[in-house]
């Protein structure tokens, strides 16, 4: 007897990509820095939330591609005017990626107290009933 996967078990036609999208999901690396939160802040919408302590607004990038949501951080060069005695607060350049389900939209994104916010909202599907005729054979 041969395993069925999701993308080919026989009653669920059309989600073959849906294995592949959870594969890319779990490389997307479970790197810790910088650390977020995901709440539901209503039925349809959600709020991801990094701590980017230390980066500014020019130095963060969000795009979405290829329903990836990326969201990256580069701290530009310093010039060397400060020594630092102890440097506790993490400098590094991250990139940080979250897989959206078809129909999940970005909204704002707002950075506010070292926190980047950015607000998520998933369309609700038109309910479509659609009559088949059928054809008479030859």
């Amino acid at each position: 007897m041969s395993k069925l996967t999701l993308g080919t078990h026989p009653f669920l036609l059309g989600f073959d990509q849906l294995e592949r999208l959870v594969e890319r999901t779990a490389k997307t690396g479970n790197e810790g820095y910088p650390p977020y939160n995901i709440e539901q802040t209503s039925e349809n919408s959600y709020r991801i939330t990094l701590a980017v302590a230390g980066f500014a607004e020019d130095d963060l990038t969000i795009t979405v591609e290829d329903r990836q949501l990326v969201i990256l951080g580069r701290q530009g060069e310093e010039t060397g005017e400060r020594v630092y005695l102890h440097r506790g607060i993490a400098a590094r350049q991250f990139q940080r990626t979250f897989v959206l389900a078809d129909g999940v939209d970005v909204g704002a994104a707002i950075m506010e107290h070292g926190l980047l916010h950015i607000d998520l909202k998933r369309a609700l599907p038109e309910t479509v009933i659609q009559k088949i005729e059928i054809q008479k054979g030859s």
